[in-house]
């Protein structure tokens, strides 16, 4: 019967066989730009890609389509200003954003988790603080971004509007006073949505959650005020009208420019808040950027840990 022979290992060759290889790593003896430097990069970039630069055609679509959109009724407008001769514009300045409100509402709602989502799904937050930024510049940054991108948005078809009305001789004074009116309420309304949408999409690292749960917060609230501010009218409860306003972003804005900007109000009746109440809504605005810039701090010292 054959005998089954042990297997024979090589015997190891003699000498030691360690290896050093040179791969050419070199220390960085360059400058270093430091915080504010890495701040304006990451400012830079994300307002970019809130207009799809620098990235595929495919994201490029619904940004640059969304602008034009809200462009083109503005040189519609112009444009039958100029052809009837008429004294002034069909809308006011400070009346155009309330109006293209759905508009701005699905630019924040396909913006703002791009801007914040694919950081939390691909676990990079981590990385940017691995570098001399810090929370507050990464925040900072992102809410800067979007608030700029969203005011692009918005001021882009006044700047029309207003260049419409010069050219066809509309009266200088009038004009320069609405449109720096408009600006003004255009840019409280970039802070407000931009730290809402920011805000919502930093919850869920999944970005079509994000646009979902956006559009939810920004659509219902305005659906829900609208009706009980409807209700309320018919009810000859003129008084609550204006508290009711206080509870959607987009009649919050409204309620500000109405009482301090000299604007028309889209409330029923077209009855804005006074004075008084209009204090009320400023402070109301500026509480809910703050408390959006508080929980974005909150959120990401947790998530950078």
């Amino acid at each position: 019967m054959a005998v089954e022979q042990p297997l024979r290992t090589p015997a190891a060759p003699s000498g030691d066989q360690t290896r050093i290889h040179n791969i050419g790593y070199r220390s960085y003896d360059g400058p270093r730009l430091g915080r504010s430097y890495a701040t304006r990069s990451l400012y830079s970039q994300s307002l970019r890609g809130a207009y799809g630069l620098g990235r595929s055609v495919k994201s490029k679509v619904l940004p640059m389509l969304l602008l034009v959109v809200m462009c083109v009724p503005a040189a519609i407008m112009v444009a039958v200003a100029v052809a009837t001769k008429a004294k002034d514009l069909p809308l006011d300045y400070t009346r155009y954003a309330i109006v293209m409100q759905a508009v701005i509402s699905l630019y924040v709602a396909s913006q703002a988790p791009q801007s914040v989502s694919r950081d939390l799904r691909f676990k990079t937050v981590p990385l940017y603080f691995s570098r001399p930024i810090e929370t507050a510049d990464y925040v900072r940054a992102k809410f800067a971004a979007l608030a700029s991108a969203l005011f692009i948005l918005t001021a882009a078809p006044l700047l029309v509007l207003y260049v419409g009305a010069l050219l066809a001789k509309l009266d200088f004074t009038d004009q320069t006073k609405g449109f720096a009116q408009g600006l003004v309420s255009v840019a409280l309304l970039s802070l407000l949505f931009a730290g809402l949408g920011l805000v919502i999409a930093s919850v869920t690292p999944r970005r079509g959650f994000g646009i979902a749960a956006v559009i939810a917060v920004l659509t219902i609230t305005y659906g829900a005020v609208s009706t009980l501010q409807a209700i309320a009218e018919a009810q000859s409860s003129t008084g609550s009208i204006a508290w009711i306003g206080l509870f959607s972003p987009i009649t919050l804005i409204d309620g500000v420019q109405s009482a301090f900007l000299g604007a028309s109000s889209a409330f029923p009746g077209g009855v804005g808040p006074t004075n008084g109440e209009g204090v009320v809504y400023v402070l109301v605005t500026l509480g809910l950027i703050a408390a959006c810039y508080g929980l974005m701090m909150r959120r990401y010292r947790k998530v950078g840990l």
